[in-house]
């Protein structure tokens, strides 16, 4: 299942929760698919501010993602 493919269940999980419940292998399926939509999400943002880079005074150039991975490592 795509990334829009789960969004668009998300979305019809959440309008027949506020019309006439979910069962709670439906509301399983839900919480499921959210933890993964917001994993992506994650992952992404990630991805994007490690391949930011700044231009410093001294004309250095720095990578964030390398900058943080160091020091996390």
């Amino acid at each position: 299942m795509n990334l829009d493919e789960k969004i668009a269940r998300i979305n019809e999980l959440y309008h027949k929760s506020q019309k006439e419940g979910l069962s709670a292998e439906e509301k399983e399926e839900q919480a499921r698919l959210r933890h993964e939509y917001v994993l992506n999400i994650r992952a992404n943002l990630k991805g994007q501010l490690d391949n930011i880079d700044i231009l410093k005074e001294d004309g250095t150039i720095e990578n964030l993602g390398e900058k943080h991975r160091t020091k996390s490592e």
